[in-house]
Protein backbone atom coordinates (compact mmCIF):
# COMPACT_ATOMS: atom_id res chain seq x y z
CA UNK A 1 0.00 0.00 0.00
CA UNK A 2 1.26 3.46 -1.01
CA UNK A 3 2.52 5.65 1.86
CA UNK A 4 3.31 9.56 2.03
CA UNK A 5 6.59 9.59 3.74
CA UNK A 6 7.23 13.43 5.08
CA UNK A 7 10.30 14.75 7.01
CA UNK A 8 11.70 18.16 8.19
CA UNK A 9 9.61 18.82 11.20
CA UNK A 10 11.03 19.91 14.46
CA UNK A 11 12.25 22.70 16.73
CA UNK A 12 12.26 25.67 15.49
CA UNK A 13 12.28 29.38 17.36
CA UNK A 14 10.20 32.35 15.97
CA UNK A 15 11.91 34.45 12.98
CA UNK A 16 13.42 30.77 12.16
CA UNK A 17 12.74 28.47 9.08
CA UNK A 18 12.18 24.89 8.32
CA UNK A 19 11.53 22.82 5.15
CA UNK A 20 8.79 19.89 5.14
CA UNK A 21 9.12 17.30 2.32
CA UNK A 22 7.04 14.47 1.31
CA UNK A 23 7.47 11.82 -0.68
CA UNK A 24 5.17 8.50 -2.13
CA UNK A 25 6.49 5.17 -1.27
CA UNK A 26 5.74 4.63 -4.73
CA UNK A 27 4.33 6.15 -7.91
CA UNK A 28 0.90 7.56 -7.72
CA UNK A 29 -1.29 7.69 -10.66
CA UNK A 30 -2.91 10.75 -12.00
CA UNK A 31 -1.99 13.09 -9.18
CA UNK A 32 -4.25 16.28 -9.43
CA UNK A 33 -3.19 18.39 -6.25
CA UNK A 34 -0.74 18.04 -3.64
CA UNK A 35 -0.75 19.66 -0.35
CA UNK A 36 -0.31 20.40 3.03
CA UNK A 37 -2.40 20.98 6.43
CA UNK A 38 -2.13 21.74 9.93
CA UNK A 39 -3.73 21.11 12.97
CA UNK A 40 -2.91 22.49 16.08
CA UNK A 41 -4.33 21.53 19.86
CA UNK A 42 -8.16 22.43 19.90
CA UNK A 43 -8.45 23.24 16.23
CA UNK A 44 -10.19 21.95 13.17
CA UNK A 45 -7.55 20.49 10.33
CA UNK A 46 -6.69 23.67 7.93
CA UNK A 47 -5.32 23.50 4.27
CA UNK A 48 -2.01 25.40 4.97
CA UNK A 49 -0.87 25.46 0.70
CA UNK A 50 -1.61 23.46 -1.92
CA UNK A 51 -0.33 23.37 -5.83
CA UNK A 52 -1.75 22.11 -8.88
CA UNK A 53 0.00 19.09 -9.95
CA UNK A 54 -0.40 19.61 -13.81
CA UNK A 55 0.00 23.23 -14.03
CA UNK A 56 1.75 24.20 -10.45
CA UNK A 57 -0.86 26.89 -9.90
CA UNK A 58 -0.59 27.55 -6.03
CA UNK A 59 -2.79 28.24 -3.32
CA UNK A 60 -2.05 29.27 0.37
CA UNK A 61 -4.00 30.09 3.61
CA UNK A 62 -4.02 34.41 4.30
CA UNK A 63 -1.83 33.32 7.16
CA UNK A 64 1.27 31.85 5.29
CA UNK A 65 1.31 33.62 2.51
CA UNK A 66 4.44 35.29 1.66
CA UNK A 67 6.07 33.36 4.03
CA UNK A 68 5.77 29.75 2.99
CA UNK A 69 6.37 28.36 -0.54
CA UNK A 70 4.95 25.50 -1.98
CA UNK A 71 6.24 23.31 -4.34
CA UNK A 72 6.53 19.75 -6.03
CA UNK A 73 8.41 17.75 -8.02
CA UNK A 74 6.02 15.29 -10.40
CA UNK A 75 8.51 13.05 -11.42
CA UNK A 76 9.99 12.15 -7.92
CA UNK A 77 6.06 12.32 -6.43
CA UNK A 78 6.79 14.51 -3.92
CA UNK A 79 5.87 17.92 -2.11
CA UNK A 80 8.14 20.62 0.22
CA UNK A 81 6.90 23.36 2.20
CA UNK A 82 9.24 25.74 2.61
CA UNK A 83 8.37 27.68 5.61
CA UNK A 84 10.04 31.44 6.86
CA UNK A 85 9.34 33.80 9.29
CA UNK A 86 8.00 30.80 11.41
CA UNK A 87 5.80 31.81 14.43
CA UNK A 88 4.18 30.36 17.45
CA UNK A 89 0.93 30.41 15.47
CA UNK A 90 2.36 27.79 13.34
CA UNK A 91 2.85 25.12 15.72
CA UNK A 92 0.45 22.17 14.64
CA UNK A 93 0.93 18.74 13.26
CA UNK A 94 1.33 19.25 9.16
CA UNK A 95 0.41 16.44 7.48
CA UNK A 96 0.87 15.85 3.77
CA UNK A 97 -1.97 15.55 1.39
CA UNK A 98 -1.83 14.14 -1.84
CA UNK A 99 -5.14 13.86 -4.11
CA UNK A 100 -5.44 11.75 -7.36
CA UNK A 101 -8.11 11.16 -9.78
CA UNK A 102 -10.25 8.68 -11.69
CA UNK A 103 -10.65 6.98 -9.77
CA UNK A 104 -10.59 9.63 -6.83
CA UNK A 105 -7.70 8.61 -4.00
CA UNK A 106 -6.99 10.71 -1.37
CA UNK A 107 -3.45 9.87 0.64
CA UNK A 108 -2.64 11.39 3.91
CA UNK A 109 1.12 11.43 5.65
CA UNK A 110 1.06 10.32 9.36
CA UNK A 111 1.96 13.82 10.19
CA UNK A 112 4.71 15.49 11.39
CA UNK A 113 4.79 18.06 14.17
CA UNK A 114 6.34 21.36 13.86
CA UNK A 115 7.02 23.29 17.32
CA UNK A 116 7.69 27.23 17.06
CA UNK A 117 8.73 28.26 20.33
CA UNK A 118 11.81 30.09 22.21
Amino acid sequence: QVQLVESGGGWVQPGGSLRLSCAASRSISSIAVMGWYRQAPGKQRELVANIVSTVGTTNYADSVKDRFTISRDNAKNTVTLEMNNLKTEDTAVYYCNFVAVTPFRNYWGQGTQVTVSS
